[in-house]
């Protein structure tokens, strides 16, 4: 089986259908179409007249158009106007005017190419054709307007007008009456397309008049009138310029707009997509890259810490999980306080630690999220590697912290953590907005304006989504720039060396156009024109510039592979989703590769503070895990930054001491970590806790409270504070209290007390944190909006399977005597089948079977017998393009198969 197809069995005219214009495309070709529009693999059609018929279905083809950039979309808008079939030049009218425009005359080859490519439109140049489905989203109607403001024919606008309302129409314009409505509505529409005739029409019009249909011309084309309308509106549909819509609605046919407009489709066409500018208030100097580079690793090793401090937060069991799912409102509030952090970036941090793996849910009966068992392998890494682990999980996320507090359609709030947050386009926007960063000259921050007028060139709103104004991807694109910032992938707003890490070489220095814009430096054929890259200004070389024919768009090749679909993707782009997102490996790869880059840049851990007089303790820098562990129990963490301010007091140096620490221990630790001498405030602060440090014990009675000193016990219970404890005395040196242990403790040291709890044996208990784990997770995995792009291996298996189902669906039988050779099951006798498979087995023909498998299901075939046997003939099956095994008793019949069509 040949990889060229022909362009239809029937000889070499053009194409008569989709399905026909598919049959006349390489293998190449359709792979280019199934990798475009992964849809249409699921499931693998049979045969290409499947494959045609997928590719008109609606949602296939609303998705296709959804993913359009502007200028294509434009182009398939403006087909949907023209005459159909539309020849090139008209097509090229429609989009660049009566005047001409050169930037669109290079860039429409590519649009219509690309439009090819994903089967949108077909046919050669002289008789384009936009898909049925197609024609009908965006042709316009009174209840779908065209994005081009254009309304209906005069054909289409004449439809039930009465025929001597026609006749008198033609009479007001000066042409001659005709016999029939057909003829009459021909001269007419002969006369709005005739520029100088139309011309002369318009200068006879009153001045009002004009002023009307400037109001329509660039649409809505509709108007209302009343009964008896103004002289100027009376004119204008005497003539035929206005026609009635309804019994108080006129249109402006659409062949007068496009007169008034100078041929053109679209007011402002766009086929170069804007570019991005830096911002202005930033200067590009020689140092400022590494000034970009130093702020995101600051940025960076904040990231770390943060995420450290949120799962230290949780350590011991973090908030219970809502019924519904997510994170309670007051839990994020109470999270946003303890990082100190606004709570829209709580929530994307607590779920940057939810898509990286370190927090989870426990599956407890009260559930609650806690830090999982891969939170203590994260701790263990270099920071770098930490970084990376966190970056790795970012990427490729559909988890879109930005709606945290929000609501659904249903008007539910959306919760951090729960359901509902997954956007399938927020892998494809991530990336695509730090490509763009990185095609910014070194060290530049983006105009996010220009940023965000980018990505809605090579994503226009459409339907819905357009009339409400509601730019999912915009948001988006800003919330990737903040998270970016946070993360330390970008610094002061510019790309970071390490961020430019994560990308391909390619994205990384600008050369790679977004996924479904046109690329009008590939050749469609050899007439297209050799131009500068629509999206990235790069200019194909003299080896791959085409060679100038008649032939805009095609060429000897049309159909089979029309370029315009961007070079081939690399191995990366297989995994990814079908909007050119990024893959969980690959994100793990450029983490890596970031992360090398970015080592050299943060801070080294410290081994010491600096005390001062004032009880508090600097710390220069990054202090190394054992110290900052300690010092976490011992002080209190006053400030943050470059250099993090503890302070020490009565409180803190407590919770040392229950966690087992002694005074002793304390002095030392101070001493051995200090570059100043341990102030002597600090040590009596720590000596006087610790010596008033378990002078009370508290035990479970249900509590009491016991003191050598029975003066303590004495003034405890003339304190007015203690009533609430309900103390009594049960001996000098032993209080009952009708209080539980804890709030036993809690109600004396908020007297002024340091107590201590003893067990049943009377020994002091050492307080230590409990750690809480939940069982081993798997991180959640991104919900890609569709299906995947498909793989090198996948596509040619793929293609393999509908061309032998197409040449199955489409053999031609030899005729035999009395037979119709047409398209129906063969039949024939038992006998009659094994003779003929015998004999095919022998001479190593094809033959055509009719099989019904074991459900019952009824299928054609085209097999090449190896051997017959046992009630089974063993045969390389053309339509699965492998060998198996059939029943004799299942075949239905058999027949030769046409020698010309193997």
């Amino acid at each position: 089986m040949g990889t060229e197809g022909n362009e239809g069995k029937g000889g070499t005219s053009a194409p008569r259908t989709l399905a026909e214009a598919l049959r006349a495309r390489g293998d190449e070709g359709l792979a280019v179409l199934l990798r475009a529009r992964p849809d249409l693999l699921v499931p693998v059609p049979g045969d290409l007249t499947q494959l045609a018929t997928r590719a008109g279905t609606r949602a296939s083809v609303v998705r296709a158009l959804e993913r359009l950039d502007r200028f294509s979309l434009q182009t398939a808008e403006a087909l949907a106007v023209a005459p159909d079939p539309a020849p090139y030049p008209v097509l090229l009218g429609l989009m660049a005017g009566d005047e001409g425009d050169p930037a669109i005359e290079a860039a429409l080859p590519g649009a219509v190419a690309l439009l090819r490519d994903q089967a949108l439109v077909w046919g050669d140049d002289e008789r384009l054709r936009l898909v049925r489905t197609a024609r009908e989203l965006l042709a316009p109607s009174p209840q779908h307007p065209s994005p081009t403001g254009l309304g209906p024919t005069v054909a289409e606008a004449t439809s039930g007008m009465s025929p001597t309302r026609i006749q008198e129409i033609l009479a007001a314009v000066g042409l001659p009456t005709t016999h029939d409505p057909v003829s009459a509505v021909a001269a007419l529409t002969e006369l709005f397309t005739d520029r100088e005739r139309m011309a002369a029409l318009l200068d006879g019009a009153p001045t009002e008049a004009l002023g009307v249909l400037d109001r329509l011309v660039w649409g809505p084309p509709y108007g209302e009138v009343t009964p008896n309308p103004a002289p100027p509106v009376r004119w204008l549909r005497d003539r035929g310029l206005l026609l009635p819509a309804t019994a108080r609605t006129v249109v402006l046919p659409r062949e007068a707009a496009l007169h008034l407009r100078g041929g053109r489709a679209h007011r402002v066409p766009e086929p170069v997509p804007p570019a991005v500018a830096p911002a202005r208030s930033v200067a590009t100097a020689e140092g400022r890259p590494k000034v970009v580079d130093s702020a995101a690793a600051g940025q960076a090793y904040t990231a770390l810490a943060t995420v450290e401090e949120l799962l230290r937060e949780w350590h011991e069991g973090g908030p219970p999980v809502l019924r519904s799912g997510g994170l309670a409102v007051r839990d994020l509030k109470r999270t946003a306080v303890a990082l100190d952090v606004p709570e829209p970036v709580a929530a994307f941090w607590v779920e940057l630690a939810y898509a990286a793996g370190l927090i989870a849910s426990d599956g407890e009966a009260d559930e609650r999220y806690a830090p999982t068992p891969a939170y203590d392998e994260w701790l263990e890494l270099p920071a770098a590697e930490r970084w990376a682990r966190l970056v790795a999980a970012w990427l490729p996320a559909t988890r879109t912290p930005g709606l945290a507090g929000g609501q659904d359609a249903k008007g539910r709030t959306l919760s951090a953590l729960g359901p509902d947050l997954d956007r399938g386009a927020a892998p494809e926007v991530r990336r695509r907005v730090l490509t763009l960063l990185a095609g910014l000259p070194a060290g530049a921050s983006p105009d996010p304006d220009t940023l965000l007028a980018r990505l809605r060139w090579e994503r226009p709103l459409r339907g819905s989504a357009a009339a409400a104004g509601t730019d999912l991807r915009a948001r988006l694109a800003t919330w990737t720039l903040a998270e970016a910032e946070l993360l330390g992938i970008t610094g002061r707003g510019a790309l970071s060396s390490p961020g430019r890490a994560l990308l391909t070489p390619a994205e990384a220095y600008g050369d790679t156009p977004a996924p479904g814009t046109a690329t009008p430096d590939t050749p469609t054929g050899p007439d297209t024109p050799a131009g500068p890259h629509p999206a990235t200004g790069l200019t194909p070389t003299a080896s791959t510039a085409p060679t100038p024919t008649t032939s805009p768009t095609t060429g000897p090749a049309a159909d089979s592979r029309p370029a315009g679909s961007g070079p081939a993707p690399d191995a990366g782009a297989r995994e990814r989703g079908a909007d050119g997102g990024i893959s969980v490996a690959e994100a793990a790869e450029g983490a890596a590769r970031a992360a090398a880059l970015l080592a050299p840049l943060l801070p080294e851990p410290v081994d010491h503070v600096l005390l001062q007089a004032d009880l508090t303790a600097v710390a220069p820098g990054p202090l190394q895990r054992p110290l900052a562990e300690m010092l976490s129990v011992l002080a209190d963490v006053e400030s943050k930054g470059g250099a993090t301010v503890y302070r020490f007091t009565p409180a803190s140096v407590r919770r040392a001491l229950d966690a087992g620490q002694a005074a002793t221990d304390l002095h030392a630790f101070l001493a051995a970590h200090s570059r100043t001498p341990v102030p002597q405030p600090l040590a009596y602060l720590i000596d006087d806790v610790a010596r008033r440090h378990g002078h009370l014990r508290v035990g479970a009675a249900s509590a009491y409270v016991r003191c050598d000193d029975d003066a303590v016990l004495g003034e405890i219970l003339a304190d007015k504070r203690s009533a609430s404890l309900r103390l009594r005395r049960l001996a000098p040196t032993v209080l009952a209290a009708q209080a539980d242990p804890a709030a036993l403790l809690e109600g004396l040291r908020a007297m002024g007390f340091a107590p201590a709890a003893e067990s049943a044996e009377g020994d002091v208990l050492i307080t230590r944190a409990h750690a809480r784990r939940t069982p081993p997770r798997t991180p959640p995995a991104p919900v890609p909006d569709g299906p995947p792009v498909p793989d090198a291996t996948l596509l040619g298996a793929a293609v393999r399977a509908i061309r032998a189902g197409d040449q199955a669906a489409t053999v031609v039988r030899k005729e035999e005597s009395g037979g119709s050779g047409g398209g129906d099951l063969p039949r024939t006798s038992p006998a009659e089948t094994l003779a003929t498979v015998q004999a095919a087995a022998m001479t190593g023909s094809a033959v055509w079977i009719g099989y019904v498998n074991a459900d019952g299901a009824a299928s054609q075939r085209v097999i090449a017998p190896v051997r017959v046997e046992g009630g089974f003939v063993t045969a390389y099956d053309h339509t699965a393009d492998e060998v198996r095994t059939y029943p004799l008793h299942r075949i239905t019949g058999v027949a030769d198969v046409a020698e010309d069509q193997l």
